[in-house]
């Protein structure tokens, strides 16, 4: 009866484990296009050079990351603070994502 009640408790291990696999274990990355396509693309445009209602331009930027990221956060001039919306992970996402859109 011991051996049977520890085939099942391995049995009931084994089964519940093969179930999971890394998204389940470890959180997922924002994804910073996903986001910045969701809230940022009306004024910022799809390539950051739209400039709706003084948005900045992102093809011509020279804010850093970290300016960045408190922009988004805090908001500036016209722009509206997103910390509320948004955690810091999926800011500092954001922020990464329009980098990318600058031209050096």
């Amino acid at each position: 009866m011991r051996k049977l009640l520890a085939f099942g408790s391995l049995l009931a291990m084994i089964l519940l484990f093969s179930n999971m696999t890394v998204d389940n274990v470890q959180p997922k990355k924002p994804d910073g296009e996903k986001i910045y396509k969701q809230y940022c693309v009306t004024c910022h445009g799809l390539r950051g050079d739209m400039g709706v209602s003084g948005a900045a331009n992102f093809v011509e930027s020279k804010l850093k990351l970290d300016e960045r990221i408190k922009v988004i956060t805090n908001g500036r001039n016209n722009m509206a603070s997103f910390k509320a919306l948004l955690d810091k992970d999926k800011i500092k996402a954001v922020a990464a994502y329009t980098m990318t859109l600058t031209k050096n």
